[in-house]
């Protein structure tokens, strides 16, 4: 047993500078690069976080100003219609008093031209009633023999 604890012994004894310098590694290793590895995946995340929170709220803010422009826009819209309506109004308005006003010059011409037609008729009667005689005799002097035509007229 003796010989067991000898070897023992001495590989421990072998073993404490490797240990050491596993212990000085390890130290070197959360001095150099754990520690500085660690301080940077935080940032990372703070940043990512932050630039998550912030396109969140850029997305929100964005969702805002199209429904407020989408509220402009239904609104400018609806007063175009509005607008174009009375528009259209105030036309079939305008055109419906140049309507009436043609229609009432119509009439007026209609009736002054029934008015010169009228006494156009009325002159042309009372001259066939002047020439009606006249007419008549010279009708018989045609038709009939020129002594008949005297004894006719005596009558």
């Amino acid at each position: 047993m003796s010989d067991l604890l000898q070897q023992l012994s001495g590989l421990v004894l072998g073993s404490v500078p490797t240990m050491l310098l596993f212990l000085v590694t390890l130290a070197a290793y959360r001095l150099l690069v754990h520690s500085p590895l660690t301080k940077i995946l935080q940032e990372r995340y703070a940043r990512t976080q932050g630039a998550m929170e912030k396109a969140t709220a850029s997305i929100a803010a964005v969702e805002a100003k199209t429904a407020e422009y989408e509220h402009r826009l239904r609104a400018a819209r609806v007063e175009i219609v509005h607008h174009r309506q009375e528009r259209l109004h105030a036309l079939q308005v305008e055109s419906e008093k140049v309507i009436s006003q043609a229609r009432l010059a119509a009439e007026k011409h209609t009736l002054e031209a029934r008015l010169t037609l009228e006494a156009s008729m009325e002159k042309a009667r009372f001259q066939l009633d002047a020439s009606i005689d006249e007419l008549a005799t010279e009708v018989l002097r045609a038709v009939l023999p020129s002594g008949n035509v005297s004894s006719r007229e005596q009558a």
